[in-house]
């Protein structure tokens, strides 16, 4: 059954298709940088023979750092008061410098011990996702304030979303391109250059958004307010940082969504290794040219089937409502991940390609729906506590993505190491271990996407609601203005 519809659209809530375009390039980048890490990673055990475990750690504990900065950069940005604005400033910065700390962090010197390397890429890792917070977290926070119709709100998220896959068409291959034997002596040298291009091309687009966009509430700086101690601020800040994460994580219908978020994302992204690892060293007999062949075709095609989804999902989200789209969504990706098991097969290697549109779906609809439906619980929070906080909701809410990913990329070398994974074995591993491999890769995602879909089960701001929020915020709106005109 459609939700019931709400308020029309106004003027200043519809947005051009330029403002949708300018806002998708920040995903290009915010996609590109998060999955270049990973894509780029099997470099430091392949090429430089780091231990699995130890590349797991590589990424969880930049991760972790990450995720405790998170917060307190969208603290930072909901309270900024600039004539640039809240989220601009920072989206500026940031891109440019993310783009630099990444080029310079594969520039891996060669013929260094293992954790010569641990720490080299440790110590960059960790700057790496500094600079990456500045710039996404006022970006994601940026992208919940431009709109807010209901449906606008989707439609500005699938462009969002839609653009950014355009990162994902090109990472699967990042493997390949730095294997190719007639562009590198090796996969190392490969990495190098390609982390080169990558941060140019984040400085460059990644400032985009915050030169073409407007923001919606832009707070000046209020010269009448008294003049504090430097210790005496900071105190007052840190108190008003615990008290809106505090208010923030009491959000029932927010924590439902990082919930349904973190066990989907998550599911699938502790296992994203497994997937390149049994593609390599099973399907292809250890072929690794043949197997990142095969990696490069999957990512492209469950890429073009992710930009299906999202236009499919933008227009039936007007018709079901967000969340029961998103249920639909993620059970053709639970499916799509238990029918892995049957098409990881020697003897018919294309059949590794067929889950790929399956899996693309739920994905395809998470960060469309997600965005929305965030937005929405920000005016929720803004008529139950009268406060903007897109950066401190935005923020916990990656928070939440990025703990998990912490967890999954610290978990996965040892879920591999496990199973009994050698690399110097190449293609003739055990039985058992390509046996466990397979099960851990398509049971812990299916069981995932299942939890996420009782997550959001019950989310309850519909088309209805959000249309009444509205009109109280409209209301309180006029009201303050009045108030303000007679004083």
């Amino acid at each position: 059954m459609s939700e019931q519809k709400g308020l029309p659209n106004t003027p200043k809530d519809r947005l051009s298709m330029g403002q949708k375009f300018a806002y998708g390039l920040g995903s290009i980048v915010n996609n590109l940088l998060g999955g270049a890490i990973g894509f780029m990673s099997i470099v430091l055990n392949v090429g430089l023979g780091i231990n699995p475990a130890l590349v797991g750690t590589l990424q969880a504990i930049p991760r972790f750092t990450d995720a405790l900065t998170d917060p307190v950069m969208g603290y930072i940005s909901d309270k900024t008061r600039s004539r640039f604005g809240r989220r601009r400033p920072y989206i500026f910065v940031g891109a440019i410098g993310v783009g630099v700390v990444f080029a310079l962090m594969w520039q891996l010197p060669p013929g260094n011990s293992e954790m010569f390397y641990f720490w080299f890429f440790l110590v960059g890792s960790i700057i790496f996702y500094m600079l990456y917070t500045v710039f996404a977290t006022p970006w994601v926070a940026l992208g919940y304030e431009l709109t807010s119709d209901y449906h606008e709100r989707t439609r500005l998220m699938g462009v969002m979303n839609f653009m950014g896959q355009f990162a994902w068409i090109t990472l699967p291959w990042f493997y390949a391109i730095m294997e190719n034997d007639r562009l590198f002596s090796d996969s190392v040298e490969g990495a190098r250059t390609l982390a080169i291009i990558i941060g140019i091309f984040v400085a460059v687009v990644g400032i985009m958004p915050a030169i073409f966009l407007k923001e919606r509430y832009v707070p000046t700086e209020d010269g009448g307010e008294e003049k504090v101690s430097l210790m005496e601020g900071l105190r007052t800040n840190v108190s008003l940082f615990a008290k809106g994460l505090v208010t923030t994580l009491k959000q029932r219908e927010f924590l439902k969504l990082c919930a349904g978020t973190f066990f989907l994302f998550n599911g699938i992204m502790l296992v994203g290794a497994f997937s390149s690892y049994i593609t390599i060293f099973y399907v292809s007999g250890g072929d690794t040219d043949m197997g990142a062949k095969y990696m490069g075709i999957f990512g492209t095609i469950n890429t073009a089937a992710t930009l299906v989804a999202i236009v499919v999902v933008t227009w039936l989200s007007s018709r079901l409502g967000k969340r029961l789209t998103f249920i639909l969504a993620t059970f053709v990706t639970l499916l799509g991940s238990l029918l892995k098991w049957f098409c990881y097969d020697p003897m018919v290697p294309w059949k590794v390609l067929l889950p790929a549109p399956l899996m693309a779906v739920g994905m395809g609809a998470l960060f469309t729906l997600m965005g929305s439906m965030v937005a929405d619980v920000c005016d929720m929070d803004e008529l139950e506590t009268g406060e903007r906080r897109e950066g401190m909701f935005g923020s916990i809410y990656w928070w939440m993505v990025k703990l998990g990913m912490a967890l999954a990329f610290g978990l996965s070398g040892y879920l591999l190491n496990a199973t009994g994974f050698d690399v110097e074995m190449g293609g003739a591993q055990t039985a058992t271990t390509f046996f466990w491999m397979r099960i851990v890769d398509v049971v812990i995602p299916a069981i995932a996407a299942a939890l996420a879909i009782w997550a959001v089960a019950n989310f309850r701001i519909t088309e209805e609601k959000s249309a009444e929020i509205r009109e109280k915020l409209d209301e309180r709106r006029l009201q303050a203005a009045a108030e303000s005109v007679a004083l």
